[in-house]
């Protein structure tokens, strides 16, 4: 994933046509060979983020998933299709940006109970690794950072296909998900419940769901 480049507001190049393009086969055999059409996505691209969501989901009471997203974040994409191991990625989230649809909660995240903000106002993802396990799948290693603690990770990263759309922006789908303990980053606050267990789950399942356009060179 080395995913995506600086703001929405970066100026994006039309290209000449529309029309769609062959999604990559979902048929291979892990660490099989890649299909030549992922050749000519290499290069850089850039987040396209009215169509794209970071975001992130957590078991809350035991008995309901409470989702959210943060909508502020500078990142970098770099993808080879010849050759994913020389893929690679950046991501810097503000944390201020995190949007659960309910301001009381959000108030309560990036206080000092979990996110403390003011002290920490960025949350840092970089590859160092991109493995193809076959098919349209990759697995996407790097550095995570919260609160000035950083810990590896692992992401399943899924190629859904590309396209030229109707504007003539050439555009490309991946979907990554992973699952972090939160307590590893210092998030450790919770509330005990009287059955047995606890308010907020530890575990934390994180989602990239990207639409990213190739990034094209003023002339």
């Amino acid at each position: 994933m080395g995913i995506f480049s600086r703001r929405q507001s970066a100026t994006l190049e039309p290209t000449s046509a529309a029309g769609p393009r062959t999604p990559f086969p979902g048929s291979a055999a892990p660490g099989g060979a890649l299909d030549p059409a992922l050749r000519a996505l290499t290069g850089q691209w850039t987040i396209d983020r009215p169509h794209s969501r970071i975001g992130f989901s957590v078991r809350h009471a035991m008995v309901t998933t409470v989702r959210g997203a943060f909508g502020d974040y500078d990142s970098t994409l770099y993808f080879d299709g010849a050759r994913p191991s020389e893929s690679r990625a950046e991501i810097v989230i503000r944390i201020a940006s995190v949007d659960t649809g309910v301001e009381q909660r959000d108030a309560h995240l990036v206080g000092r109970d979990f996110f403390d903000a003011r002290r920490y106002p960025e949350m840092v993802f970089r590859s160092t690794s991109t493995v193809h396990e076959g098919g349209g799948t990759f697995r996407m290693t790097g550095d995570l950072t919260i609160r000035d603690v950083t810990r590896p990770v692992e992401m399943q990263l899924d190629y859904l296909g590309s396209v030229l759309d109707p504007f003539g922006y050439e555009r490309a789908g991946f979907d990554g998900t992973t699952t972090i303990d939160r307590t590893d980053w210092g998030l450790v606050y919770n509330q005990r419940l009287e059955a047995g267990g606890s308010m907020v789950s530890e575990k934390v399942r994180l989602q990239f769901d990207i639409s990213a356009i190739r990034h094209t060179a003023p002339d």
